[in-house]
């Protein structure tokens, strides 16, 4: 990585996502059996903010292809460092949004996980309980797309994962069809932006909903539930449990 002149800190960092994401072999057995539940071998999936490719990697355990969106440069290296002998996983460097063009990336040096296009989530962050410490601290401009636009170019994905710190109803703001899995990452110092989602989900077919807490890997629900529940238990939640991820299930 010593080509790409990084913020200070960031190559640390980067080396501890990938002990976190990648080298635990009974997380990453879990979000298979997780994944396992809506992928097959042959079907598409959208990782829309990679990071350092731990969801990629699933996916391509699962047999699915895959088409990567991660607009940090040190993430997506290290996602082309992994998977650059793979035919089946597309990498694009670049944000998701409800526009075509270029966006304002706020990057956390010390914790890019967290790096975001959402000025509001930066601001809620600021003075939260579990938050403290979190500073971003360098800016970068990079090119953006939409889902609509992606499902053009690569087909429509059986699975469509979004995890963009805050960000994530403006990438469902561009999409205009079902996709028959979504999931999005919720934070409990942002709750309002996963009561969007739910809100756009709801516009663009049949969903019910599901939830993991946190990096569990494992749906909290016996059976999914309707929008209006899902924002219910949501509301509910401690501020502790921190974040997780929605499952949208389109329903035949």
């Amino acid at each position: 990585m010593n080509a790409i002149a990084y913020p200070k800190g960031t190559v640390k960092a980067l080396s501890r996502s990938l002990r976190i994401y990648h080298g635990d072999k009974q997380r990453n057995a879990a979000m298979d059996r997780l994944y396992g539940a809506f992928l097959a071998p042959g079907d598409l999936a959208f990782d829309i903010g990679a990071h350092v490719g731990d969801r990629v990697t699933s996916f391509r355990r699962l047999g699915a292809r895959v088409v990567a969106l991660e607009p940090q440069p040190g993430p997506a290296r290290i996602i082309r460092l992994i998977h650059r002998r793979d035919p089946l996983v597309t990498l694009i460097e670049a944000a998701c949004g409800d526009h075509e063009g270029s966006i304002a990336l706020r990057i956390n040096s010390a914790n890019p996980t967290v790096s975001t296009a959402s000025a509001a989530f930066i601001g809620a962050a600021a003075g939260a309980a579990g938050w403290e410490g979190q500073v971003w601290d360098h800016e970068i401009i990079v090119p953006c797309t939409t889902l609509d636009r992606l499902i053009m170019r690569h087909g429509l994905p059986k699975l469509l994962k979004i995890d963009v710190e805050g960000f994530e109803a403006h990438v469902l703001a561009g999409l205009t069809r079902a996709v028959p899995v979504i999931s999005f990452e919720f934070t409990t110092i942002q709750r309002e932006v996963a009561e969007a989602c739910l809100a756009v989900l709801e516009t663009l077919g049949p969903y019910r909903f599901n939830v993991a807490i946190g990096e569990s890997q494992r749906l909290e629900l016996a059976a999914p539930a309707s929008a209006e529940a899902m924002g219910d238990y949501l509301r509910g939640l401690p501020h502790d449990a921190n974040s997780g991820d929605v499952y949208a299930i389109l329903q035949s």
